[in-house]
């Protein structure tokens, strides 16, 4: 038996790294304060646009938490990888799981849930969400966004 692999976490000026979290609402949390943290302390960042992009994460990674292996047998993991591009000012962060998500409420009635993926579209500059028999991938990224030493 192979014995599992502890998280693996990074955080520098240009990327912030967590891999093999746990799929839950504790590993949410904590990795939703640690990246606004991380945006705080490395980027000029004003408050709305700051929890514009920290309400972004949360969404998918709630969405991995929550859904990605509600029908597996064990529970899962997710990965989040957030890189920063200074030449282009740009923030890309991919959030993955190897599971499935339920699909996209597209209907007009009234909402009760689904609000997530509409949120993460709205709130950064570009989104994508890829599915695969191997899991999916959120993509979301944020343009003009200025270090905090102002390079």
């Amino acid at each position: 038996m192979i014995d599992s692999m502890p998280p693996t976490e990074v955080a520098n000026s240009e990327r912030f790294q967590r891999f093999g979290l746990d799929a839950d609402a504790q590993a949410v949390s904590r990795t939703r304060q640690e990246f606004a943290e991380w945006l705080q302390r490395f980027f000029d960042l004003d408050a709305v646009r700051c929890s514009d992009l920290v309400l972004a994460i949360n969404e998918a990674l709630t969405n991995a938490a929550e859904f990605a292996y509600r029908l597996a047998d064990n529970p899962g993991t997710m990965d989040i990888q957030a890189s920063y591009h200074p030449a282009a000012q740009k923030l890309s962060v991919e959030i993955c799981d190897r599971g499935t998500w339920r699909p996209r409420q597209t209907d007009p009635a009234p909402r009760t849930r689904g609000r997530g993926i509409p949120l993460m579209e709205t709130l950064s500059d570009h989104a994508v969400i890829d599915t695969s028999a191997d899991g999916t991938r959120v993509r979301l990224e944020w343009n003009a966004i200025a270090r905090r030493d102002g390079r």
